[in-house]
């Protein structure tokens, strides 16, 4: 009910008065944010089907740069992003991917980490708009590099205006297909221990 939720409440969208002060605030709240802990529901919908796809799992988040995803349905995925890396591990096979030489999984990390710390405006390769609601603003981020347009048309993030969290972010892929990811029962600066971010 609580990702429905979410949507009920997102229409009614207006330019955002104060931009300046979202950005500062928005900032602020972020570096404050040392940790998040979160349930998480992905919804990915593919031009080529018509049912999309649900999945669920866990979500972790600690500075510097460290992110867990942890998809328990409908199948076992994981993804831990630590510094530079990013490790992938599906059923017994594990991967190590390094962002340095991977244009999109450096992007996908980079946007994440932006997201959760509040920087989503000092990346150049993206214009965005700031929106909102009685609820809700809406970070509206169109790509200006020609690789990103490859892959993204836009990514929408939706910050919740009682603590400047993110409740969710729609990629929608250049493809036709997107993916919405909400992010529920949120934690705030709770204490996540290293082996989180280990991959065994």
């Amino acid at each position: 009910m609580s990702v429905l939720h979410i949507y009920a409440q997102t229409g009614g969208f207006k330019p955002v008065a104060d931009a300046a002060a979202f950005k500062q605030q928005f900032a602020k709240a972020s570096q404050n944010t040392q940790s998040i802990q979160a349930d998480f529901v992905q919804e990915k919908n593919l031009s080529m089907l018509s049912d999309k796809i649900v999945s669920k799992g866990k979500f972790w988040f600690r500075k510097e740069n460290k992110v867990r995803m942890e998809y328990q349905q409908p199948s076992y995925y994981l993804m831990v992003m630590n510094g530079k890396d990013i490790f992938t591990k599906d059923g017994q096979k594990q991967n190590k991917v390094s962002t340095k030489g991977n244009k999109l999984f450096e992007q996908i990390n980079r946007i994440t980490v932006d997201c959760v710390q509040g920087n989503v405006f000092n990346n150049p390769d993206f214009t965005t708009k700031v929106l909102e609601n009685a609820q809700y603003y809406r970070l509206e981020m169109t790509p200006v590099s020609k690789a990103l347009q490859q892959y993204f048309k836009t990514i929408e993030l939706l910050v919740d205006k009682k603590d400047y969290s993110v409740s969710s972010i729609e990629m929608q892929e250049a493809g036709g297909d997107n993916t919405i990811i909400s992010f529920l029962h949120k934690q705030m600066n709770v204490n996540i221990p290293d082996a989180v971010f280990t991959v065994k």
